[in-house]
């Protein structure tokens, strides 16, 4: 555990540090999506790191929130930061895929940092796509590798009922779902045990009655943790776990302290990809980002994964050890985790009940 809090620490150390070329005239915004700056999700952790960078660095900053969820909202939230001065503009979240179509040809001189979206993003009517162009990066990672590491840890940890519940069918939480499959699968295998895994999708970020009567149903007949992924789905998971005392699995961030009954989370540094991208710009490298599509993974560095400060670790018998083992084998390419969103991950020791 030592080990992942001293690189975290000199991560964090190293970032103010890198040398700001011209940051004289400039501003950072950030756009939200649907949520706000305090989802305790993507928009609350690009927000810190826009605060945290733009803060140490003397750069004036602020965030607009759209008035709606619409594509045309989120364009008028960047031409009310142009126009305020904003020069550089991070968006958080699939969902701005079809906004940059237009806005990056709308202000070629603005810079967006597009955290979250993909190619298959970047289109109006997902018949025609198009590429970033070289005022924009997007900033992708490896759900599935987070995923797998939270499947794998679970198992490991004793749980033989699984659920995952899904926002929305989109790639990024397909992956983390698939991934969540692998991992607790070969846990299985490990310890040659059967598991089951309850799988589906809520259709939407947000938690209600209906899903959390549908986690309810889980819970009262054995599945024993759920992995929560997808903005404020978690709602209806925590709710639910806490009348059947079960528990909860995390996502995007360290949710733990939203309740004791997060087990853990399955992370991507939206932090700290975001807080490393600016850093980059400042320093006058935005000749190795602009116009890119770039993926985040452990191979990369500490982009995704699973908290290990002391308050969060809430694993029974898994140790920081037994995740320092998975998370290096995973690293170093030892464990492949596939990251295919068409088919659904082959299965040895596991039983998929996919719901719709």
């Amino acid at each position: 555990m030592k080990k992942f809090l001293a690189l975290f620490l000199v991560l964090a150390l190293m970032l103010p540090c890198i040398a700001i070329a011209n940051a004289e005239g400039e501003k950072i915004a950030l756009v939200t999506d649907v949520g706000t700056i305090d989802d305790e999700s993507f928009n609350q952790a690009c927000w810190q790191a826009v605060e945290a960078y733009a803060t140490a660095n003397n750069i004036p900053y602020t965030y607009y929130q759209p008035t709606a969820d619409s594509t045309d909202a989120r364009l008028l939230s960047i031409d009310q930061a142009v126009a305020e001065g904003a020069t550089v503009i991070v968006m958080p979240g699939y969902l701005f895929g079809a906004t940059l179509v237009t806005a990056q040809e709308d202000y070629p001189n603005v810079t967006f940092i597009a955290v979250d979206v993909a190619a298959g993003d970047l289109t109006l009517d997902y018949a025609t796509f198009v590429d970033p162009a070289q005022n924009v990066v997007c900033v992708t990672f490896s759900e599935e590798q987070a995923g797998y590491l939270a499947g794998y840890a679970a198992v490991k940890d004793g749980y033989t009922k699984l659920g995952f519940l899904g926002g929305m069918a989109v790639p990024a939480v397909i992956r983390y779902g698939y991934g969540f499959v692998q991992g607790a699968d070969k846990a299985a295998a490990e310890m040659d045990k059967q598991i089951e895994i309850n799988y589906t999708y809520g259709g939407q970020f947000f938690g209600d009655a209906s899903i959390t009567a549908k986690m309810e149903g889980w819970y009262s007949t054995g599945t024993e943790i759920v992995f929560a992924c997808g903005g404020g789905i978690y709602t209806s998971a925590v709710e639910a776990a806490e009348k059947n005392n079960g528990k909860v699995i995390g996502v995007d961030v360290d949710q733990s302290y939203i309740s004791d009954l997060i087990v853990t989370s399955a992370m991507k540094g939206l932090q700290n990809v975001t807080e490393t991208v600016l850093a980059e710009y400042f320093a006058g490298n935005w000749g190795e980002y602009g116009g890119k599509i770039l993926n985040y993974s452990l191979a990369e560095g500490e982009y995704v994964g699973l908290p290990t400060a002391e308050a969060s670790w809430r694993f029974n018998s898994f140790t920081a050890e037994d995740y320092a083992a998975i998370h290096d084998a995973v690293q170093k390419g030892e464990v492949v985790v596939s990251n295919d969103t068409e088919n659904a991950p082959a299965v040895t020791n596991a039983t998929v009940n996919y719901i719709q």
